[in-house]
C-alpha cells in the first residue's frame, strides 16, 4: 500500500508555461533557442551547482562574467529567466489534500536556493513532510541514493512510495529502486494517476 507521495519541483509543482520570457532573453544576447536554460540547468557549472559543488550564487557569478554583465544586468537576467514559470496551483491543491493520509515529500534537483524558493518564492513548504534537494544531499536524480535517502527519512519501503517526476529517465530511477511512479505531463489527471495506484486525494 502506498503510504508517501513524493513530486519533483520544476516542470511539475512550478512550470514553466511561458518560455516567450527566455526566447526574449536568448535573442537579445544572440543565443540559440534553448540555450538559456542549457546554460543554467545543464552547463557543467549549472550542474555542479545542482550538485551541491558550488552554490547558486557562484553559478550567476559565472553567468555574469560569461556576458560581461554588471549586478543589475544579471538581476535582470535571473528575473527574467524565471519570469515564465508559474506555480500549478491545481496539483498544490492536491498535494494538501493528501495529508494526513498520506505522507508527502519533494525530490528536486535544484542549487542551494530551494528552501527559499519554495519559502518565499512559492509558498509550499508546508504542505509536505519532507524536502529533498540534490543541491543538500551532493547527489542528482536519476542515482539511487538520492531515492534511498528519502525513504529512509520517511521510514519508507520502497514499495510504500511512489514518485512524480516530468523527466523519464528521474521516472525509471525511482522505479529501479523498487517505488512506484509517474511519468508527468501537462495534460495528466494526478487524481486518477494516483488513484489507480490506491492514493485517494480527499475532495480532488
Amino acid at each position: 500500500m502506498i503510504k508517501a507521495v513524493i513530486f519533483d519541483v520544476g516542470g511539475v509543482l512550478v512550470r514553466t508555461e511561458d518560455q516567450a520570457p527566455r526566447r526574449e532573453l536568448e535573442i537579445r544576447l544572440g543565443l540559440q533557442p534553448g540555450e538559456a536554460e542549457w546554460l543554467v540547468y545543464n552547463s557543467e557549472v549549472g550542474q555542479q551547482a545542482q550538485r551541491g559543488a558550488i552554490s547558486a550564487q557562484a553559478l550567476w557569478r559565472w553567468i555574469q562574467a560569461r556576458f560581461h554583465f554588471d549586478d543589475a544586468e544579471v538581476a535582470a537576467f535571473r528575473r527574467q529567466f524565471w519570469g515564465g514559470d508559474r506555480l500549478n496551483a491545481p496539483l498544490l491543491a492536491l498535494v494538501r489534500s493528501l495529508r494526513p493520509l498520506h505522507q508527502t515529500a519533494i525530490i528536486s534537483n535544484a542549487m542551494d536556493d530551494l528552501l527559499v524558493t519554495l519559502t518565499e518564492v512559492y509558498p509550499m513548504a508546508d504542505a509536505f513532510d519532507l524536502i529533498v534537494g540534490s543541491a543538500y544531499e551532493g547527489v542528482m536524480k536519476p542515482a539511487p541514493e538520492i531515492f534511498l535517502r528519502t525513504l529512509a527519512r520517511l521510514g519508507r519501503r520502497p514499495e510504500e512510495a511512489i514518485f512524480i517526476d516530468d523527466f523519464a529517465h528521474n521516472v525509471a530511477g525511482a522505479q529501479a529502486v523498487g517505488m512506484a511512479a509517474i511519468h508527468y505531463t501537462p495534460d495528466l489527471d494526478v487524481a486518477a494517476a494516483l488513484a489507480e495506484h490506491g492514493v485517494a486525494a480527499i475532495g480532488c
